[in-house]
């Protein structure tokens, strides 16, 4: 039985987060200087939009122009901006159930050769609705999920040993729409050399922890036998979908112990339930996982090589999680079939996840401007060079010192006292990350100009403009030209009304009113420097 206590885990995470957002300020504070962005307000901003404010050289070039061209045509082709926060509210709302699809992928022997071919085997529910869109999209999706299951299928060989393996992959649905494909490979009860086989939770939540241990429950019950997986799964099927911070309970009949409930828990923060930080900041160094993120920010080619499954579906998670509350819009396959490496080659930015033994397979493609990064030996087997000089310098050098004295950080707001520590570590990398984008883009309410329908419009320049920082400056003006900044600006400029606030909001408000009070311009410049003479004046 696995137990969770909703209010204490609520009260847990709330404490936890409050107690490093003081620490990470501080960092901030320090390596940025008494330079803030300053709370202007319009009739200031105006002004500057018209007086020439610095120039920088790296304004208006011509690569630039073409890109935000290019940007701006995409988004017309797909303007929709999903994120996993309103996929999660969303599917809060249509009461969706826990998963749609529960398979089990077998290797089976090809009619030449001693080559093995992965195929499904047994499947919950087995029959859908011909007419139904959602089914006929369940049943395309049923097709790709074996070679994913088994990415390397030609080597595997029946054995006496193999230890079971958690590891999880995203399809991409025809509206825009993720799939999570939890994964679980065991090797079957037996004597002698066995094939392994993977479970295979299909789920509109993404959620790896909870699904994790689900599985786990699968491979328990399977050990016992077959047939006690479908009373399980149509269990965890019919049960409620539950809201961040709530538990769910399944009941279930198992032989030799009789009835047993199964108590699953949702984190508080929906974002970080399919995260684990830990993994990639065990794989790589903080600088190097600052210059990934930094080539993420700029939504280049990435691939990751790894020996296990498990390694890269958690680190590509993990990786693109550092982005919010910006949202990869690109090609993302945590682990890549063997067979579908030409997909490397594409032009489009990708991050992907490439099992170690296709690596010399790999460098033959003609790939170009990508970063190959060794996730097992923590180094890049290609970069372009430039990975340690995108991100502004003070910045970084903030984000480095968290991550870099996390576990002191940890140690002095903890205690003795006993917590989850992975939910601890998720909490300050989160909240060190998203005070990073406060930091560069935290202004942007300022600079937002309401039209006479409602909507709003960014004033891109005077935002750009307005940071103090010159490397700010510079990285904003690459970073602005990205489908992930457009994608995240076009939301905002689109969105009427108040609405529930994410974490993101939450901290940029704070950061906004925490700030110096808006300068005076004009008349009331003038005539507030003019009442502070006569001060002077009559004190003398």
């Amino acid at each position: 039985m696995i137990l969770c206590n909703d209010k204490a885990v609520k009260y847990m995470s709330i404490c936890a987060s409050s107690q490093y957002i003081s620490k990470i300020e501080t960092i901030f504070d320090d390596k940025r200087g008494r330079k803030r962005v300053k709370n202007q307000g319009p009739l200031a901003r105006a002004a500057e939009e018209t007086s020439g404010t610095e120039s920088d050289p790296e304004d208006n070039t011509e690569a630039g122009s073409r890109r935000s061209v290019y940007i701006q045509s995409t988004l017309r082709r797909q303007p929709g901006y999903r994120t996993l926060e309103r996929d999660l509210i969303q599917l809060q709302q249509q009461k969706q159930q826990l998963f749609q699809i529960f398979v089990v992928v077998s290797l089976r022997k090809t009619s030449t050769g001693n080559a093995y071919s992965p195929e499904i085997t047994q499947q919950f529910p087995k029959l859908f609705e011909k007419s139904s869109r959602v089914s006929r999209e369940a049943e395309d999706q049923l097709n790709v999920i074996p070679k994913f299951c088994f990415p390397d299928p030609q080597d595997w060989k029946p054995s006496a040993q193999t230890p079971s393996e958690t590891f999880s992959f995203v399809l991409t649905g025809e509206d825009g729409s993720r799939w999570f494909c939890y994964c679980r490979k065991i090797l079957p009860s037996g004597k002698g050399k066995r094939l392994p086989e993977v479970h295979c939770i299909v789920s509109k939540l993404g959620c790896f922890n909870l699904f994790a241990k689900i599985l786990e429950e699968v491979e328990r019950r399977r050990e016992i036998s077959p047939a006690l997986v479908y009373p399980f799964m149509r269990s965890v099927m019919e049960a409620p979908f539950p809201a961040p911070g709530r538990t769910v309970t399944i009941k279930s009949f198992l032989p030799g112990s009789g009835n047993e409930v199964l108590t699953l828990c949702r984190p508080v923060d929906s974002r970080l339930e399919h995260v684990d930080f830990d993994s990639l900041l065990q794989c790589l160094t903080v600088g190097k996982l600052l210059q990934v993120f930094a080539s993420l920010l700029l939504e280049r080619r990435v691939i990751f090589v790894a020996d296990k499954l498990s390694v890269l579906s958690r680190c590509s998670h993990a990786v693109l999680a550092l982005l919010y509350p910006f949202t990869w819009q690109h090609t993302f396959v945590p682990v890549l079939p063997a067979s579908m490496l030409d997909i490397s080659c594409s032009p489009t930015p990708f991050l992907i996840g490439v099992l170690a033994p296709c690596l010399p397979e790999l460098l033959e493609l003609p790939i170009e401007e990508v970063l190959i990064v060794d996730l097992c030996a923590d180094k890049f087997v290609i970069q372009l060079g430039d990975e340690d000089c995108i991100l502004p310098s003070k910045l970084q050098a903030a984000l480095q010192q968290i991550l870099e004295d996390r576990e002191d950080i940890l140690r002095q707001n903890n205690g003795d006292t006993f917590g989850d520590q992975q939910a601890d570590l998720s909490s300050l990398v989160s909240e060190g990350f998203v005070r990073f984008f406060v930091e560069l883009v935290g202004h942007y309410p300022l600079h937002m100009v309401e039209s006479s329908n409602g909507t709003k419009e960014l004033q891109r320049e005077s935002f750009r403009k307005s940071h103090p920082s010159r490397g700010a400056r510079q990285f904003l003006q690459l970073f602005m030209d990205t489908q992930m900044f457009a994608g995240f600006i076009q939301d905002k400029e689109l969105r009427k009304g108040g609405g529930k606030q994410g974490l993101f909001e939450t901290r940029v408000a704070e950061y906004l009113d925490s700030g110096p009070e808006p300068e005076p311009s004009g008349v009331n410049k003038f005539l507030k420097g003019l009442g502070n003479k006569m001060k002077l004046l009559q004190i003398k």
